[in-house]
């Protein structure tokens, strides 16, 4: 089975966001950067499905050159190659960077002179939480996709996928070729071992042109959501304070 795993380069989560000036990015000066949590399943979802299946798995990200970090960590988990859609642009939103992704997967597949059997997304970005790019590119790719995913069954021309809900779980059955959006919760991504290390370092990035494409949306301003406020009461000082705690406590249901 040949599988491909779309992954972002998002800030580590955790990080505290600060933004330039003019808010129109992110001042990473300081930040670590990571692959997407979801997106970080997939990878380990395609893995474990080569694994058992055979085939094998390209990781691919559109993003900064220093992305290849995060291309390099998929191969240390398994991943076979990686590819780079290198921009130094960062105003790439959902519907262009949809537009580059499928522009590159129509060339590799060309290139191979065969689709890929399964194209893996994580459910959304934990930086922008758009949840659209893996939709678009389904769509402009022509293929079914279902997102949510939290179990995957590949068989002989289709693939079994099951969605958890409040009431219990769907199960869908999609014909391959197909796209998935993964969650985070379907496994749980094992760490690089020192072989896949030093396969990493040795591993070769292909690098190529993201295709540009016009959205007709225009960034206007960032901004970062105001801190969660806290407040604390003084209930006294020393003994005086005894009664107020003892107040307290009885409303907690305590005594």
């Amino acid at each position: 089975m040949r599988i491909l795993a779309c992954v972002k380069r998002v800030p580590a989560p955790g990080a505290k966001i600060i933004l330039t000036p003019d808010g129109q990015d992110i001042d990473a000066a300081l930040l670590g950067f990571t692959v997407s949590p979801h997106e970080e399943c997939a990878v380990e979802e395609a893995v474990r499905i080569v694994e058992r299946e055979g085939g094998s798995v390209t990781v691919m990200t559109l993003g900064p050159p220093e992305a290849e970090e995060q291309l390099r960590s998929a191969v240390a988990v398994g991943a076979d190659s990686g590819v780079l859609l290198s921009t130094d642009d960062p105003d790439w939103d959902p519907v262009s960077t949809a537009k580059a992704l499928a522009a590159a997967v129509a060339e590799m597949e060309a290139g191979a002179g065969r689709p890929f059997d399964l194209i893996l997304f994580g459910n959304e970005s934990a930086d922008s939480c758009g949840y659209q790019v893996g939709i678009r590119t389904a769509r402009m790719l022509d293929r079914p996709i279902v997102n949510g995913i939290k179990g995957i069954d590949a068989g002989e021309g289709s693939v079994t996928l099951r969605r958890e809900t409040p009431s219990g779980s769907e199960v869908y059955r999609l014909p391959l070729p197909a796209v998935v959006g993964v969650k985070e919760g379907i496994n749980l991504p094992r760490y690089p071992t020192l072989k896949g290390r030093m396969a990493a370092r040795r591993a070769s990035i292909e690098r190529m042109e993201p295709a540009a494409g016009s959205s007709g949306q225009s960034k206007v301003m960032l901004a970062t959501p105001p801190a969660a406020g806290s407040t604390v009461d003084i209930l006294g000082e020393g003994a005086e304070a005894a009664p107020a705690v003892v107040d307290v406590m009885e409303g907690l249901g305590l005594l």
